[in-house]
């Protein structure tokens, strides 16, 4: 299983290249790459029974001829269905090749979301199904179309055929009634039945779960000791003193069990979870001037260069007047910008070195590094956070995270760090009220936003993809700011904003966002962090439903942080998770709201390269199973030396090597 995929009928040298790319070097893993959703054909539905909201399989036929308009660089399709129950319209986005494979009479069967657009329920953007059944959907590799890639995880299948050992003990899996291997690998991407994708799932992620919470108990039973930090009092109460808000009851307590980590001679493991806006910035900031009290430096990781920057322009504000040297390490310096950037880490001449994946090159070395901070833990994996505390002698590395997480799986996730949360929001945050906004009621939000922005306020639009996929049913960004500003709202002044555009590009956008050169974002999720805009007072979510609820409340709070009433707009038919969102603003009451309703993986977004590899990504929303695998750990762990125990602590090992390569098994 550990051969080439150059060996798959189909992949050839620019396919081998895309999937390496992807961190996809052997069969083995790309049959372990599972599908993050499943379109399901089992069922049809009738024409006269879809309603606005509603994702559905559609058997019709081609009713009349194809149009194409284009707008800018958007070329819009359309063509009408029918089944004989009633007839529809069909709208495709930046797809013209579709109009050659419409003619009249044509029988298909369609994967889509229904919107009422102008009046009627439409079908935007389905895809063309040629088979029925449970049809996975993987996360996209660019370069490789989806139905290729499909193809060779399916050729991949055969190749590992009943290959598959079965490496946990067996009476642990009749214990909790877990499938066979190979029936779970086959099933997981293939699925014979509902109940079969069902069985297959809960058996990987049974098995991923257990052995990363083994791997975390070995981890954390290493007791490594640390960078040991001490400082006078004072240090506390003149970091407090820079502060032009008094500190919370919150930050002062989390901030004591930090300063109580520096002065211990373990290395410190601390997260510092906390709501938007609780003040987790300061805390960090603190935690630093605290270090360099002590004489040590410190780095700090943000996962974009424009949080990178806010953070530079904060701690030179905050800390500079206490006598620290601030930095800044980002890829878009020059080369000579680079090499004295590293010149000065070196040589300790910045206390504290604020950038971005940079930090972590091989050519960076510090002089002293006593502290390592890493923000938005959600965007980095382990390995990467391992990567900058490797570049000390065991520092102390304090990791901040604004996406809410409900404590117990906290715990279970990252079971390697202690826990601090910042459970009190400093006075003064203006409350954002939240509506959802169905597509019939569409032209008066755009009325709304018309009046804010005369009034000098900006707005934010959201959207959930770049440019149209075949993967999933939404409006993506460019589609969405070519509508607003040749049709919808041309008079505004409107930027766009995402993940694939140039990064010097897209700060200057972003930028004049910021300076109020633009009255209107349209942005993917990559101003969940890092962008404040106190003057932004309307968030508009296109396609909420596709978000989780914790996500939505990461985004509702880039509004809300000036004096001015801010509203934040989820475009969707109204639902029960989003009525739960409009009804609260209790960022952790959100997250386990949405754990319950729709699983735990969609806490994170994207998976956390170097911890689970599958188990928390195809958890089916059975959250016994967290409670149910750590229960398990535990009653192993209890008795290292029973020949299940010694089996499945061999297999975390081996899975998680890289993280346990120096913890031997007692």
């Amino acid at each position: 299983m550990d051969i080439s995929l150059s060996q798959i009928k189909g992949i050839g040298p620019a396919r081998l290249k895309a999937f390496q790319a992807a961190g996809i070097n052997t069969v083995r893993e790309l049959v372990m790459f599972l599908p993050r959703e499943y379109r399901d054909l089992t069922h049809t539905v009738p024409l006269c029974e879809l309603k606005a909201g509603d994702t559905a399989a559609v058997r019709v036929r081609v009713a009349g001829e194809v149009s194409e308009r284009r707008a800018r660089r958007l070329v819009i399709t359309k063509v009408y269905v029918t089944d004989d129950t009633d007839t529809i319209p069909v709208i495709w986005y930046n797809q013209p090749w579709l109009k050659k494979q419409m003619p009249q009479g044509r029988e298909l069967l369609l994967y889509g979301k229904a919107e009422h657009k102008q009046g009627y329920v439409s079908l935007i953007s389905p895809t063309v199904e040629s088979d029925a059944g449970m049809v996975p959907v993987y996360r996209s590799i660019p370069g490789i179309p989806a139905k290729a890639l499909r193809q060779s995880v399916e050729a991949a299948l055969k190749l590992c055929e009943g290959q598959w050992p079965d490496e946990l003990p067996e009476a642990l899996r009749r214990r909790h009634g877990l499938c066979e291997r190979n029936f779970a690998m086959r099933n997981a991407h293939f699925p014979d039945s509902p109940e079969a994708l069902e069985a297959a799932r809960r058996r990987i992620a049974f098995e991923e779960l257990l052995l990363y919470q083994i791997a975390l108990r070995l981890f954390r039973s290493t007791g490594r000791k640390g960078v040991q930090i001490d400082f006078d009092d004072g240090a506390l109460e003149a970091f407090w003193s820079r502060l032009p808000f008094a500190p919370t009851g919150a930050q002062r307590r989390v901030l004591g069990e930090v300063a109580a980590d520096l002065r211990s001679e373990k290395a410190m493991a601390r997260m510092v979870q906390g709501d938007v806006g609780s003040g987790k910035t300061a805390i960090a900031f603190a935690a630093i001037a605290l270090a360099h009290a002590g004489g040590w430096q410190s780095a700090l990781m943000a996962p974009t260069e424009v949080l990178a920057r806010q953070h530079y322009e904060g701690a030179k504000q905050l800390l500079e007047p206490l006598g620290v040297r601030v930095g800044l390490l980002v890829g878009s310096l020059t080369p000579k910008q680079h090499r004295l950037a590293h010149e000065a880490i070196a040589a300790g001449e910045w206390d504290l070195a604020i950038g971005t994946h940079a930090l972590i090159t091989e050519g960076v070395a510090y002089r002293n590094l006593g502290l390592v901070v890493t923000d938005e833990q959600h965007r980095f994996g382990v390995r990467q956070r391992t990567l900058l505390s490797e570049k000390g002698d065991a520092p102390n590395v304090l990791v901040m995270s604004a996406t809410p997480i409900p404590r117990t799986l906290s715990l279970i996730l990252y079971g390697d760090l202690d826990i601090s949360i910042v459970d009190e929001l400093p006075p003064g945050r203006t409350p954002v009220q939240t509506r959802i906004v169905p597509e019939t009621k569409r032209e008066g939000l755009y009325g709304f936003l018309r009046r804010e922005v005369a009034q000098g306020r900006q707005a934010y639009f959201v959207c959930p993809l770049v440019e149209e996929s075949e993967a999933v049913e939404a409006l993506p960004a460019e589609a969405v700011y070519e509508d607003l500003r040749t049709n919808r709202l041309p008079e505004l002044r409107i930027e766009l904003v995402h993940g694939r555009m140039k990064p010097a590009d897209k700060d200057a956008a972003l930028e004049r966002f910021r300076t109020g050169e633009a009255d209107i974002l349209v942005s993917t999720t990559v101003i969940e962090v890092g962008v404040n805009v106190p003057n932004a007072t309307v968030m508009v979510i296109e396609n909420a439903e596709r978000f989780g609820l914790a996500q939505l409340h990461q985004l509702r709070g880039r509004v809300g942080r000036g004096a001015h009433e801010s509203w934040c707009f989820l475009m969707a038919e109204p639902n029960t998770r989003l009525k739960f969102l409009t009804s609260t603003t209790d960022g952790f009451k959100i997250a386990q709201k949405d754990m319950e309703l729709r699983g735990p993986g969609e806490l994170f977004g994207t998976r956390q390269s170097g911890t689970l590899t599958a188990g928390i990504g195809t958890l089916a929303g059975d959250t016994e199973l967290l409670k149910l695998t750590h229960d398990e750990a535990r009653a192993l762990m209890a008795e290292p030396d029973s020949p299940d125990a010694r089996a499945v602590i061999e297999l975390a090992r081996e899975r998680f090597a890289d993280r346990l390569r120096d913890v031997a098994i007692n």
